[in-house]
């Protein structure tokens, strides 16, 4: 990260370092004399969760506009879909069968990112939740053109690192779930969601749910996977019910393909976002 500082005043990674180097006393060692954004402990205690939080959402802005990233292409979808090389130890057959999702995410991923690289490569910038399955599809898809990609993991107990495909000056890591979905979301142009379990499903629908409010602009939102969609989830019954607007189902497109999707991208017509909640 670039110290961009035009103070005259001592900087505080200068004393950091000094004060690692002192004499060993009694006050020296106490917690009480480490330097309090040096403290790892102190960081920690429940009272300076505003902090962290804060934090969370300062570095990666910071890092992403350094490295001049102005909007991003997301990709959501379930870490259990393997590379179809590997389909034959899926768990079930449903998800053997979606190993063909994981090589639409891929070549989904590849065709933004040459169409990102030959504008400058700081538009739509592919982003995945750094993790295994889809997600490890779409970064390695941003490898394959030879361009960049965002990783933004979060810590799980299961999880120890993320896909080795994510640029690693992109890679990020989250304690707050929440802070991470803004930075989903804040840079945004398109939103893509293959078959995925429950973080994929939260993720599609608090999206979903901030488009329909009116709370973010209308952009392309695309579900891959017809079959899978609406066999997990009854869209019709939703409007039927009165629960959402016939028009709400206007928000999103399902597609099967990647050249689908990416031709739907080009040619969605852009909306304002909303001012009302049909139906209420």
């Amino acid at each position: 990260m670039k110290d961009d500082r035009h103070s005259r005043l001592r900087d505080a990674r200068s004393d950091r370092t000094s004060a690692r180097d002192v004499p060993l006393t009694p006050q020296t060692q106490s917690p009480a004399y480490r330097l309090a954004f040096a403290d790892d402990d102190f960081l920690c205690r429940d009272e300076l969760r505003p902090v962290r939080l804060q934090l969370e959402l300062l570095k990666p802005e910071m890092l992403l506009d350094e490295h001049g990233i102005q909007s991003t292409i997301v990709l959501f979808g379930g870490a259990r879909i393997p590379d179809p090389a590997y389909k034959e130890q899926a768990r079930t057959r449903t998800l053997r069968d979606l190993t063909a999702f994981y090589d639409e995410a891929r070549k989904f991923a590849r065709l933004m990112t040459e169409k990102s690289m030959a504008a400058g490569g700081r538009e739509n910038v592919i982003v995945t939740g750094g993790g295994p399955g889809v997600m490890e599809a779409g970064n390695r898809g941003a490898a394959d053109a030879g361009g960049k990609s965002i990783g933004l993991s979060i810590v799980l107990p299961h999880e120890q690192a993320p896909n080795t495909y994510v640029t690693p000056e992109l890679s990020f890591n989250f304690h707050y779930f929440a802070i991470r979905k803004m930075h989903f979301l804040m840079r945004a142009r398109a939103i893509c969601v293959f078959p995925g379990g429950f973080g994929t499903l939260d993720e599609m629908f608090e999206a979903l749910t901030l488009i329909q409010t009116g709370r973010m602009e209308r952009i392309p939102f695309l579900l891959f996977g017809r079959e899978f969609w609406e066999r997990i989830i009854n869209w019709q019954a939703l409007a039927e019910a009165g629960t959402i607007a016939t028009r709400d189902l206007d928000l999103f497109r399902i597609v099967e393909t990647a050249d689908e999707a990416a031709e739907l991208i080009e040619t969605w017509e852009v909306e304002p976002p909303r001012t009302d909640i049909p139906g209420r």
